[in-house]
């Protein structure tokens, strides 16, 4: 089942963001094809403002770890994170 990570980064958190990204990307590609996509929101200066992260698991709580275990959630960087059912229903490059 595919799940969006959808998360929204804490005001003025740029810093913080740029600074635990090295670990963040270690855990995305830990993922392995767990990981569909991934990438920041950005605001009108280019400047990132929060994550969506597509994801495979299991079930919602799969998909709920993984977003616990994202090192840019354990520094406190997200001001919130929903985990929502995504149905992938057009260009699914897995679709047959």
């Amino acid at each position: 089942m595919l799940f969006a990570l959808i998360c929204e980064d804490k005001p003025n958190s740029v810093e913080l963001r740029m600074n635990v990204r090295p670990a963040h990307v270690e855990h995305l590609k830990g993922l392995g094809p767990k990981l569909k996509f991934a990438g920041p929101f950005l605001n009108d200066d280019e400047k990132p403002v929060g994550s969506l992260v597509m994801i495979d698991a299991a079930d919602r709580a799969e998909a709920q770890a993984i977003a616990e275990r994202d090192p840019y959630a354990q520094a406190g960087l997200f001001a919130s994170v929903t985990v929502q059912r995504w149905n992938w229903a057009l260009n699914n490059p897995d679709a047959a």
